[in-house]
């Protein structure tokens, strides 16, 4: 117990330091060199990765291009804002409405008043799904005639001249049956973002409408964007809506609704004239983790790494342990060949691939055809991996074992299962438990990659967060702790172990 409040004490010590380090930030920040599109040129531009204005940038990154620049993609659009208030970039480009949100949360910031391009927006939909094509395109234009779409972007995007919102919620009417899934990214207000930890915005109301008029419930699914189209694509999603803009590039790979508002790109830059707010810790605080009950995205997502962490090592111990076995007869006396061969095939293909490509495969392949739980898929795709490894470390234990302890159990009759279950294993897995215990904390802090499939795990918790606040530190410096908290912890339950199995050596 000492030891873990030593640990925990030089924890606290460290989280101190960095919240000093980030307070006492430098303020060397570069002013603006952007005050028009044509000041592009040789400059660092900041984009959010698979929007308009990653397309529309990329052209500066072309090798014929006539105006370069350097292009830096970013997960999300806070990010890339995050970039430009530290000066690591020189500008962003975004959609109008997005950068709006940015500018009024962040006021050392401006946007350029020459616009970059026009766009329109619209759903998205699988091609082979023409018959839902036809349905929302009506729909659309139902509400569009009924005066419903103008009432929900009104109700978000206040009017040029007089600056004013005009009160209206959509509120749906089909709540049982067959459901609508739809595909988004909550960070993208006014869209779609969250608040009182509910989704909403004009993308959500738009599609609460939509599924009113296919007689269907909505369910919305918040994923990362560049994952929608594939989502939708997969049949994991019926419905893609995240403000996406209709491009030929796009048309190859995924139908397009009719339009329902026009935006434009825009470019945000720093405003050197401003007067830069500094908000107390407290403060800070507050918005963060206390306003609209934002400390349950972290909750919830720490409940999911858990749980997935538990679960997964679990399936992992178990398969890691079979497989195991069978390597070892196939080196031991050459049995169990053809599974051999398997589970050789297996392991170097698993710990061959990123563990992000093997869950994305499971979630949008394997899985494509089927409904099932996020979390189920992200529990079965940790294990799986986790299994490949673990077996090699209980392999490598039982090897470990001296030749003589094998030969002296035959010589004595002792049948091989015997053997194995109460000489071998005992020691092996004594050996190999710092071993295991590394794997249990590998794959706590891999779990961190569960986002990528919508699924809200501690990281993800952070990150919206992030996208509400516009803070940069904090969440991700809590996140940090949280998982240096468990790292501690599980580094502790280890050595117990360890210390409790050479007792029993005595």
């Amino acid at each position: 117990m000492k030891r873990v409040q030593k640990r925990l004490l030089i924890l606290c010590l460290m989280v101190f330091g960095a919240l000093g380090l980030t307070a006492c930030g430098s303020s060397d920040i570069p002013p603006n060199r952007v005050f028009k599109v044509d000041d592009l040129e040789g400059k660092v531009i900041g984009v959010q990765l698979g929007t308009t204005g990653d397309i529309y940038a990329g052209d500066y990154e072309a090798e014929d291009a006539e105006v370069k620049a350097q292009v830096e993609r970013y997960n999300k659009g806070a990010d890339a804002v995050s970039s430009l208030k530290q000066g690591k970039i020189d500008c962003v480009i975004i959609d109008e409405q997005p950068a709006k949100a940015f500018v009024r949360q962040n006021p050392e910031l401006r946007i350029l008043d020459e616009e970059f391009t026009l766009e329109e927006y619209a759903a998205v939909i699988a091609k082979e799904n023409s018959d839902l094509l036809i349905s929302v395109n009506r729909a659309l234009d139902e509400l569009r005639k009924d005066g419903t779409l103008k009432k929900i972007i009104d109700n978000y995007i206040p009017d040029e001249e007089t600056g004013e919102t005009v009160p209206f919620t959509y509120e749906q009417k089909v709540t049982e049956g067959e459901k609508l899934i739809m595909a988004t990214n909550a960070q993208f207000p006014p869209y779609e973002f969250y608040q009182d930890g509910k989704i909403v915005g004009i993308d959500v109301e738009i599609g609460k409408a939509i599924a009113d008029r296919v007689g269907k419930v909505l369910v919305i699914d918040d994923i990362e964007f560049d994952a929608i189209i594939s989502s939708v694509s997969s049949g994991k999603a019926d419905i893609g809506l995240a403000g996406f803009t209709v491009t030929d590039e796009r048309k190859q790979q995924i139908n397009f609704s009719d339009s329902y508002t026009t935006s434009k790109q825009v470019i945000i830059v720093r405003d050197d004239e401003a007067i830069k707010e500094a908000n107390s810790f407290g403060t800070k605080l507050y918005n963060n983790f206390i306003k609209e009950g934002r400390w349950k995205f972290l909750a919830q997502g720490l409940l999911n790494t858990i749980i997935i962490t538990v679960l997964a090592i679990l399936i992992g111990v178990i398969m890691g342990f079979l497989m195991a076995l069978v390597r070892v007869a196939h080196d031991k006396n050459g049995s169990c060949r053809i599974l051999n061969f398997i589970v050789k095939l297996y392991v170097t293909i698993i710990r061959g691939t990123p563990m992000m490509i093997q869950l994305l495969i499971i979630y949008y392949v394997i899985f494509a055809s089927v409904d099932i739980s996020k979390l189920l898929v992200a529990i079965v795709a940790f294990g799986l991996n986790s299994s490949a490894y673990l077996c090699e470390v209980i392999r490598s234990g039982i090897m470990s074992i001296d030749e003589g302890q094998f030969e002296a159990a035959k010589s004595l009759g002792i049948n091989y299962h015997v053997m194995m279950k109460s000489i071998i294993l005992p020691q092996a897995l004594k050996n190999v438990l710092p071993a295991i215990g590394n794997e249990f904390i590998a794959l706590l802090k891999e779990t961190s990659i569960a986002g990528y499939i919508g699924l809200q795990d501690l990281t993800r918790g952070g990150d919206i967060i992030r996208s509400l606040t516009y803070e940069p530190y904090l969440p991700l410096l809590t996140v940090a702790v949280v998982y240096l908290i468990l790292v501690v912890l599980l580094t502790s339950l280890v050595s117990w172990l360890e210390r409790r199995l050479k007792k029993n050596e005595r």
